[in-house]
């Protein structure tokens, strides 16, 4: 066998088995279209929710650096930083911020960084749901502490675990909206079950930032974790992440998080940009309420043609095919028609639960969502 002939193995196998990825150049999109290759699309893949990334207003920046140019502990921590760090601590209520390039970086960090140290993770469990991010199962795994995974949204069975374990620190992580089965965690019992065992709750709100509550705080309305990790990709249309919590804990993240440390810090410009997003965000009830009438819309569309769909009352609603195959000529079929979604395979879903992955938002129209279901109808 020559070297690294693997590589090649791995991909024939991925072929085989109908789970190769590959990537798809757009020429442009929004919340509602998508064009590729000059041919324009119905938009059902967006994690825009809100319709507002493709409207950022980018002129008049008075920026003169693109990039940092430095890590943040060097002299890359810049007033655009700390002006969006401010005002993310004062809108969401927390002492003090971290800005990251990105979700994953921001998640993984975290936890790896809470159990660098050999002698604290002997004695430290992470709580993790089944169907938690990869991120956050990454963290986990680069970690030194015990990890143990619960079953969906179970609490019974968190609280089971819990019971049993003997350690001494404890991180319960979950996501607020989970990413591909767009259902919520019940972040209400887990933090009643968190106060009482003093373990501390994590929660990656990337999916409900901007979605849930009156003003779109997401999780935080109603619950508030220890950390909280917020992404800007999603709903506020822009780029990176932000780890919310404690002032000593952001504190000690700037002493061991190794991805926060080593890397040239968040670009001004983008820092700007993000800040001014979530400024609208905050402001985008009207944007809310059609997000929250279109999703219904289309669930009771659904429901009236027996489609398949989970409990979400979110803007992900998948359809589980099940067979990667099959999911595949589903995907095709709806693009010949002029529907653009996605069929999600393992390994980011457990197998045998492979889903067209759709994603509502404010831009839909009923006509739009209308064609979708009638698509849907003829292939599943």
């Amino acid at each position: 066998m020559s070297h690294f002939a693997f590589v090649e193995q791995a991909l024939v196998a991925r072929e085989l088995e109908n789970l190769r990825r590959a990537r798809t150049c757009i020429d442009s999109s929004d919340g509602r279209q998508i064009t590729i290759g000059g041919k324009r699309y119905l938009n059902f893949a967006s994690n825009d929710y809100l319709g507002i990334g493709s409207k950022t207003e980018i002129a008049n920046l008075n920026q003169n650096r693109i990039g940092a140019s430095a890590s943040a502990l060097v002299t890359g921590y810049t007033q655009e930083h700390c002006a969006l760090e401010s005002l993310l601590c004062k809108t969401l209520g927390y002492e003090a911020a971290l800005l990251c390039n990105s979700g994953f970086s921001a998640n993984v960090g975290v936890i790896k960084a809470l159990f660098s140290d050999a002698k604290v993770s002997t004695n430290s469990t992470v709580f993790q749901d089944k169907l938690n991010h990869a991120s956050l199962l990454d963290g986990s795994l680069d970690s030194k502490a015990k990890l143990e995974r619960f079953n969906h949204n179970d609490v019974n069975h968190l609280r089971n675990r819990l019971e049993k374990s003997k350690s001494e620190n404890k991180l319960i992580v979950t996501e607020g909206i989970f990413s591909m089965d767009g259902d919520s965690a019940k972040l209400e019992e887990i933090s009643r079950l968190a106060a009482k065992h003093n373990a501390w709750l994590m929660v990656d709100d990337a999916h409900a930032f901007g979605v849930l509550g009156k003003h779109g705080l997401g999780s935080v309305e109603t619950v508030r974790p220890n950390i909280l990790i917020i992404t800007f990709g999603k709903a506020v249309g822009g780029q990176g992440a932000c780890i919310l919590g404690s002032k000593s804990f952001i504190d000690y993240l700037l002493q061991f998080n190794r991805e926060y440390i080593y890397s040239t810090a968040m670009s001004p410009i983008l820092a700007t940009l993000n800040l001014k997003q979530v400024e609208r965000v905050l402001n985008a009830s009207e944007q809310r309420e059609k997000l929250k009438s279109n999703i219904e819309y289309f669930t009771r569309g659904a429901r009236e043609l027996a489609l398949p769909l989970l409990d979400s009352k979110s803007p992900i609603q998948p359809i589980v095919l099940g067979d990667a195959e099959a999911t595949l000529v589903a995907q095709k079929e709806l693009r010949d028609q002029g529907i653009w979604l996605t069929a999600i395979r393992p390994p980011t879903v457990p197998f045998n639960t492979a889903r067209l992955r759709i994603t509502i938002t404010s831009e839909h129209t009923s006509k739009d969502i209308d064609t979708l279901l009638m698509e849907l109808k003829k292939i599943v």
